[in-house]
């Protein structure tokens, strides 16, 4: 996939992995639709990156809003060849804690973002990248999701957030058999602990802590690394249906 020839749909990318994911992107040449409910930070981004970044606030959990989006994206650049999911959400809420079981409707609500609205958009996109003229290898589109390392290793409170990412990693391989027919590739990234704005926000100390347990580099990973590694799957025609831990080794206790 050319990247000037690109246009990829990314949720969650007013912030975070996304943002660092838009920025990447567009630095490349390709044109970028961010998909986000922060409508201050994703006008901003958009701004700042001008005519090839084009803000939706969007529900990824809606369908009807996910389509309106994604006819504006038609409307504004006239296809989508990628879609890059980063928008999710994380608590930590034990199965039984001093406030007794968990909350259900807590558990649900981090499936239906987490997993169902990364469904719900990767879905919708292929059906718009099926339409594309096949470049090389019949190639019409591709798709990278992300997990975490929590699907295999989750910690004490992740038990929502580790089942959300868990089955996205397992739907990777039989989304992208299913969507080979339409020559469209599908990847995962399972990031590692990143420094993020929901890490930044627990302070230096604590960084540098989480950061202790990573065996090499021992520091806590850089959203432009995960923005690299979104571009290479987009790029490589021969990565289909991987999941890719992204994390310094780290194993999580």
């Amino acid at each position: 996939m050319n990247m000037q020839d690109t246009v990829a749909v990314i949720t969650g990318g007013a912030s975070g992995l996304g943002a660092a994911t838009v920025r990447d992107l567009c630095a490349q040449g390709a044109r970028v639709a961010m998909f986000d409910m922060n409508e201050t930070a994703g006008e901003a981004l958009s701004r700042e990156l001008g005519e090839s970044a084009l803000f939706c606030k969007v529900d990824v959990t809606d369908e009807t809003a996910v389509m309106a989006a994604l006819d504006k994206v038609m409307e504004t650049f006239g296809k989508v060849t990628a879609c890059v999911n980063c928008a999710g959400i994380a608590i930590a809420v034990k199965t039984l804690g001093k406030d007794g079981p968990h909350s259900l409707a807590q558990f649900r609500k981090v499936i239906d973002i987490n997993l169902v609205g990364t469904f719900n958009v990767l879905r919708l996109a292929a059906a718009l990248m099926e339409r594309n003229t096949p470049g090389e290898d019949g190639e019409c589109g591709a798709i990278v999701n992300t997990a975490s390392v929590a699907a295999f290793d989750g910690q004490k409170g992740q038990a929502a957030y580790a089942a959300s990412k868990g089955g996205i990693a397992a739907a990777t391989l039989p989304i992208a058999r299913d969507l080979a027919r339409s020559g469209i590739r599908v990847n995962t990234i399972a990031p590692g602990l990143f420094l993020t704005p929901m890490f930044e926000g627990l302070g230096e100390d604590v960084c540098a802590q989480l950061a202790r347990d990573i065996p090499f580099p021992r520091r806590l990973g850089k959203p432009s690394e995960y923005a690299r590694l979104v571009r290479f799957l987009l790029e490589h025609p021969y990565i289909n249906g991987e999941t890719i831990r992204l994390d310094g080794a780290v194993r999580l206790p």
